[in-house]
């Protein structure tokens, strides 16, 4: 795979954690920006109330606009400082929690309706083996969101490689392009943004 992998530790997110909502598109504090993820998330999900695993969720920002959007959502990151924050975000809220746990091997029981990930997935030691058990997690007519990037910086996965890793895990892959959607970044981006919705192949019929 040709992408950058970091050096991803607790400790590294965890100096993260206090900044990290800065970002328009990680606090989402810019009405507009918020609209935009809402809208996008409205298309890629079920209805509400979907069970949806939200893998990586950092401060909680799309746990918390999944919650109100209706959605039933567990959090997972295992950084104990962007845990924290989660919390104290959706303090208040039923039918949404946050754990502490690995991304890649959540402590999740099956059967949700959605994973979701955003941002996460490149730097995973092991996408493939990753990409397995998120769709052990998935009820039979569950789906993969994933929102990802080949970012400028040269880290990330360029969208064929996200999709053909999709595919690998034995899911047919839909292509969102994202990259002109400037509404949802607080403005243009010079790199390829984008989101795959996996949902598990059906096997054929026994006759």
């Amino acid at each position: 795979m040709a992408y950058a992998r970091p050096v991803s530790t607790p400790a590294s997110w965890d100096a993260l954690a206090a900044r990290y909502d800065e970002a328009d598109d990680h606090g989402l504090g810019d009405p507009a920006v918020r609209a935009a993820w809402r809208e996008l998330l409205t298309g890629l999900l079920p209805p509400a109330p979907a069970r949806v695993a939200d893998l990586g969720c950092g401060t909680g920002t799309l746990t918390l606009l999944l919650a109100e959007a209706g959605h039933r959502v567990d959090g997972v990151d295992f950084s104990p400082a962007m845990v924290r924050r989660a919390r104290a975000k959706l303090a208040g809220r039923t039918g949404v929690t946050v754990e502490r746990g690995d991304a890649a091997d959540p402590p999740l029981v099956p059967s949700y309706d959605v994973v979701l990930c955003r941002h996460v997935l490149w730097a995973l030691p092991d996408p493939a083996a990753a990409l397995r058990r998120w769709v052990g997690l998935l009820a039979p007519t569950g789906r993969l969101v994933l929102v990802e990037g080949d970012w400028h910086t040269g880290a990330g996965l360029r969208a064929s490689e996200t999709v053909a890793l999709v595919e690998r895990a034995g899911c047919t892959a839909e292509l969102h392009p994202l990259s002109e959607r400037a509404e949802l970044w607080g403005g243009p981006v010079p790199d390829e943004r984008y989101a795959v919705v996996g949902r598990p192949a059906q096997l054929p019929k026994s006759r």
